[in-house]
């Protein structure tokens, strides 16, 4: 029960990487206020369900992350129900395929805006609660693409680049008052997003890593517990995690 009695803010987690961080932190011991997207009343039961059989209150907020009223009801509730917010788990975010001259500037602005702008949306929200309480852990989910580039991922690796930059900028802002930041790269994980990524690019990839397999959502969220927990994560700030097979090697 490493994170008992905590209180953790996670986007995007009604499915692959982000809901079982929120598995794991429910394991934990943690509250949650979990940002989900477009469910049906029957897909909010079955994870109501799901997540009953924890010792901790969970509370789905369904909404669009890149809205500023959604990011407003998740820090709001938080207030509302616990009195503080100890965690932020940024993890929102969408994959899509484009050659740089093919790309649409939708295309560009859709993914600048959920796989980045609502992560400094959302971090802007918690910090001056964090900076109240002195303490607080922001994690946010990058990707090893934003590491090395990737093909027909212009638009995924400069958001995902740009995540991990911002996330360096605020560990330096805001680690006097005892808040840490940190990101998480994962290599390709088998995930909806990447199920609908071509065939003959993941054929490729699984190639290229020194393990010849993707990973699997269950082996990411540890990372997330490590980050989140005390003593485990204390002195960790503005780095950089891989759970990558060996994608990336730092």
């Amino acid at each position: 029960m490493r994170l008992e009695g905590k209180v953790a803010i996670i986007t995007g987690a009604n499915r692959g990487i982000g809901k079982e961080i929120a598995l794991a932190y429910a394991r934990e011991g943690a509250h949650l206020i979990l940002n989900t997207f477009q469910l049906t009343n029957e897909e909010q039961q079955l994870v109501e369900e799901q997540f009953s059989a924890f010792n901790q209150k969970t509370i789905l907020i369904d909404g669009d992350i890149t809205n500023q009223s959604t990011i407003n009801k998740l820090t709001s509730t938080a207030l509302e129900e616990f009195g503080k917010i100890d965690i932020l788990v940024n993890n929102a975010g969408i994959l899509t395929q484009a050659l740089i001259q093919d790309m649409t500037e939708d295309t560009w602005d859709e993914m600048i805006n959920l796989d980045l702008k609502s992560v400094f949306l959302t971090t802007r929200s918690v910090v001056n609660q964090m900076i109240k309480q002195k303490s607080g852990r922001i994690i946010n989910i990058a990707s090893q693409i934003g590491q090395k580039g990737g093909y027909e991922l212009s638009h995924y690796a400069a958001a995902k680049a740009g995540v991990i930059g911002f996330t360096k900028s605020i560990a330096i802002e805001l680690g006097r008052y005892g808040i840490t930041a940190n990101c998480i790269a994962p290599g390709p994980i088998e995930t909806e997003l990447v199920a609908g990524i071509d065939e003959s690019w993941k054929k490729n990839k699984k190639a290229e890593l020194a393990l010849p397999r993707f990973g699997q959502t269950y082996e990411v969220a540890p990372t997330a517990v490590f980050l989140a927990a005390e003593p485990d994560g204390n002195i960790y700030t503005g780095q950089t995690l891989g759970p990558n097979c060996g994608d990336v090697m730092l």
